[in-house]
């Protein structure tokens, strides 16, 4: 079970993979007006991103869900030659999952949708952090000293919720019914709109499917196939 939230306006960030999907359909179960955000930071695999997130909408839609809101964070003059930007040695199925840790973005991800938030008068924000999440930006200490600095700077009232905090992968695949997870896209290097199926994020979604024992329906590159 996730913490009822209140039935009150909320925005969700949205990357289109399966975690913040399954939010989103939860969201809008709850029955308040929900408003989809994507921030975009110029890593190499975000239009596919985008993409999979404006189907999953278009399948998802109800009376209560909000257009998208395209929110821009660039990070290219940050990162340089990082291979989320410049794209080599992308870590693969072998890799620990701290190989995959942005630096700061959830800080960018937070502060921006916050404000936002703020100045559209929505309550609070929610983003799909399960548990054993390994990364510092994304400890429950974290959310709350941030949520705490960016509502000190603006005189708001902004709360960053964590509905999934307690849960695992599989706990949330088995949530998903109703959901179309075969429109999620989760991967580091997909070829052509297809996912790599070697990449460090398809080996964990292959890895989810298969521990929850559901069928993946995903599709991968050829050569890619699932584990």
């Amino acid at each position: 079970m996730i913490p009822s939230l209140p039935k009150a306006p909320i925005a969700v960030l949205l990357s289109g993979g399966i975690d913040s999907a399954v939010l989103l359909g939860d969201l809008l179960s709850q029955g308040g007006g929900v408003h989809p955000l994507f921030v975009r930071c110029g890593l190499r695999w975000e239009q596919d991103e985008l993409t999979s997130i404006k189907r999953l909408l278009s399948e998802m839609a109800a009376p209560n869900l909000h257009p998208l809101v395209v929110l821009n964070a660039p990070v290219g003059d940050l990162y340089g030659q990082h291979w989320s930007i410049a794209g080599g040695g992308v870590p693969d199925e072998a890799t620990d999952d701290d190989a995959v840790y942005l630096p700061g973005r959830n800080v960018l991800l937070l502060t921006k949708s916050m404000l936002w938030c703020h100045l559209h008068d929505v309550p609070a924000v929610a983003l799909a952090v399960l548990r054993g999440n390994p990364f510092a930006d994304s400890t429950p200490e974290f959310v709350t000293s941030l949520q705490a600095a960016v509502n000190q700077g603006i005189h708001g009232q902004v709360s960053v919720q964590r509905p999934y905090a307690t849960l695992s992968k599989g706990d949330v695949l088995a949530r998903a019914n109703g959901v179309p997870l075969a429109l999620t896209h989760s991967c580091l290097r997909s070829v052509g709109g297809l996912h790599c199926g070697r990449c460090n994020k398809c080996a964990e979604r292959q890895k989810a499917f298969a521990a929850a024992r559901r069928i993946d329906p995903t599709e991968y590159a050829k050569g890619g196939t699932a584990i």
